[in-house]
């Protein structure tokens, strides 16, 4: 879908001036670092729509995929029909799940029309079966329990606090739900709160966490967040302003799940740090808590596999 995306993204955006999006990308940066209310979606009109496609969905698309990536392999043996994107905007979610599970049903709600006139406008011809309604997201919000997957990316920082509740709470009613929010320290507190509902709700989480029990990071001391290398556009680079032609989106999730699963029996919780002759492994395990793990030479196979081991990834050796 990376191509597709990029190429959809390119023909819809032809008409917009980098200069004029990259100032509606400003205001939009404004809006969302204040206080948004639910009543009052931030994509206004399809000016807005458009830069935020150009400013947004390649990085939300990556993220989104690596969390959505990261769930399949503890359920490799589960292929969801159906999927409901809450709050997914021009749907960059779903393209995201589409290059996971290549048949599924997708329904995107949210609340801004003309980001759903955009979505559908981008996925025409390459993702059909997705169905584009028009929800309030927030309170009232009704998820079949017959849904297999959820996801809600990027949403829980507009609303407000019961709003938020009301969302996880229904995304809690699938078989599985995967949540992202940004990589930040809000953004995983936020996580968190929602990785303790759906456990309450009777889901077990499947990733990144290798258990359902208590997050061992102490609040206010650090966070918990991964990255997600995003190649970027002739055109993304002129809307972000940067130079690279790519970057990192941090970004911190939960995925949990009602169906059988095969867990993770650790984490890789930050980059891997290499030494001379030792990778040094930051983990999260299901029986410690957070540990370092020193894999040296000596170790043969295992060293070498560590030497290419990922942020994000389970423990060499371990599966």
């Amino acid at each position: 879908m990376h191509e597709e995306l990029r190429g959809a993204l390119a023909g819809v955006l032809d008409g917009l001036p980098p200069k004029q999006a990259a100032a509606a990308v400003e205001r939009l940066i404004a809006n969302y670092r204040g206080r948004t209310p639910t009543d009052a979606p931030v994509l206004r009109d399809r000016a807005d729509v458009a830069a935020y496609a150009a400013y947004r969905m390649p990085a939300t698309f990556e993220a989104v995929r690596s969390a959505l990536a990261a769930a399949g392999e503890r359920l490799p043996d589960w292929a969801p029909a159906s999927h409901l994107d809450i709050g997914g905007g021009t749907g960059a979610a779903a393209w995201a799940a589409a290059d996971v599970w290549p048949k599924l049903h997708t329904t995107v709600l949210d609340w801004a029309e003309p980001a759903l006139a955009l979505g559908r406008e981008l996925a025409a011809g390459t993702l059909p079966d997705i169905r584009w309604q028009r929800q309030v997201i927030g309170e009232g919000l009704s998820v079949p329990e017959d849904t297999d997957l959820v996801t809600v990316s990027y949403v829980l920082g507009e609303l407000t606090g019961a709003d938020r509740e009301a969302v996880v709470t229904a995304a809690a009613r699938s078989r599985t739900a995967v949540l992202i929010e940004p990589g930040t320290p809000d953004g995983y507190a936020r996580i968190r709160a929602a990785r303790d509902q759906l456990v309450a709700a009777g889901l077990r989480v499947i990733a990144p966490c290798p258990h359902s029990a208590e997050c061992p990071i102490v609040p206010g001391e650090d966070w918990c967040h991964f990255a997600a290398r995003v190649n970027r556009s002739s055109l993304h680079r002129q809307v972000k302003g940067g130079s690279l032609p790519y970057e990192d989106e941090k970004y911190a999730y939960v995925a949990a799940t009602r169906v059988e699963a095969r867990p993770a029996p650790a984490r890789i919780v930050r980059k891997p740090l290499l030494r001379k002759g030792q990778v040094l492994l930051d983990v999260c395990t299901a029986e410690d808590g957070l540990q370092r793990r020193t894999v040296t030479k000596r170790q043969g196979a295992v060293y070498r596999a560590a030497r290419d081991a990922s942020w994000g990834g389970t423990v060499p050796g371990e599966e």
